[in-house]
């Protein structure tokens, strides 16, 4: 059987990397990078040693979604036309993730979904990954989701067959990556992070999401503001996305606060060591939202919806959306009050344990011996 691979951003990098590695032990399993994101992307595969079979290399200076969907449609019909694959797999919510669907539904392949079922059921928050996650599940043969409550949202939604509960791959790809970051030794790492004082608390933060853009953005960078004043003596560590949205508000505001360090954006492997470091993480990143807990960090989520309810649920993350006093008033509480930082710390992750990339091989070949 021959397995397709579609991809295009760093997170899909990330998620897909164990998957492909457990699939390539059952069957001929080839990767399509479209290259949404070129250098994150790149640096990813890097690093897990995933070399891409094809390269659509779509990226180009001010492309808008108009343009990506157009050269990502046309490109995979010369993929698919070489390949000839019997399953292709998307992943997640992003541009890549619809258009490989999609091309595998005019081409009449199967199609399986890796990490379906997310929603917030609010078609612009957010954008426009809502809308190409319900889309794409409409498009799939094969649904994997992490959680219950993702199998619930597809059954509402009328999709019944062929959903399979398997966690989150995410988890599996980061003890991946902490695996290799110990055999090859950290003393790099300590390096590339000498302005930090390891005795101090850590504080990570990750925020980039356009639909924050404007006064929540403004909200959130105050906020940090403020809780920088409130405890001097811990370390607020910032890589900052490259979107002039995000640079300009965050260099105003925070440039000049001592306990505050703005990065360059962290490559894969640094940002998960550095994740380790931490006392706890301030997000709107999707996927940190599934890694901090495993690593035992609370997670503060700055957006007004999250499509990982169960994570809040489990009480592993909490939702401040991008409300100044909350997030403060809520990263205080975790400085200061140990009892509630340990009930969360100590949350059993339902997003999985790091054996999803097993389960969804093992499903696939029964699925196929069954059909």
């Amino acid at each position: 059987m021959k397995v397709l691979i579609i991809l295009g951003t760093r997170p899909e990098a990330i998620k897909f990397a164990p998957l492909y590695f457990e699939l390539s032990k059952h069957f001929i399993t080839k990767i399509c990078i479209t290259a949404q994101h070129r250098e994150m992307l790149d640096q990813v595969l890097d690093f897990f040693k995933i070399i891409p079979d094809y390269d659509l290399d779509i990226m180009s200076p001010n492309q808008n979604l108009f343009d990506i969907s157009a050269k990502i449609l046309l490109k995979l019909k010369e993929v698919i036309d070489d390949f000839s694959p019997d399953i292709i797999f998307v992943q997640g919510d992003t541009s890549s993730t619809l258009l490989g669907a999609l091309a595998g539904f005019y081409e009449k392949i199967k199609i399986a979904h890796l990490e379906a079922g997310l929603r917030t059921y609010n078609k612009y928050h957010p954008f426009p990954e809502e809308m190409n996650r319900q889309l794409t599940s409409r498009l799939a043969d094969i649904h994997f989701v992490p959680c219950i409550n993702n199998k619930t949202n597809l059954n509402n939604e009328g999709i019944n067959q062929n959903i399979f509960q398997v966690g989150n791959t995410v988890i599996d790809a980061l003890l991946l990556g902490l695996k290799i970051i110990k055999e090859s030794g950290e003393k790099r790492y300590y390096q590339d992070f000498n302005y930090l004082d390891f005795n101090k608390k850590i504080i990570l933060i990750t925020s980039h999401r356009r639909e924050s853009f404007g006064e929540g953005f403004l909200n959130i960078c105050n906020a940090i503001k403020d809780l920088s004043y409130k405890y001097p003596n811990a370390q607020f560590v910032y890589p900052v996305h490259l979107n002039p949205n995000v640079q300009k508000p965050v260099k105003e505001i925070l440039s000049r606060l001592k306990n505050v360090f703005l990065t360059s954006p962290l490559e894969y492997h640094q940002l998960i060591w550095l994740m380790n470091k931490s006392y706890f993480v301030m997000t709107d990143s999707g996927g940190i939202q599934e890694e901090a807990p495993a690593l035992g960090k609370p997670v503060l989520v700055m957006r007004e919806v999250t499509e990982r309810t169960e994570g809040v649920e489990a009480g592993t993350a909490l939702l401040v959306g991008t409300d100044k006093d909350k997030i403060i008033t809520e990263a205080s509480n975790l400085f200061d009050n140990d009892s509630d930082y340990l009930k969360m710390s100590k949350a059993i992750n339902p997003y999985g344990d790091g054996d999803s990339s097993q389960k969804v091989a093992l499903i696939l070949k029964e699925h196929f011996n069954q059909n």
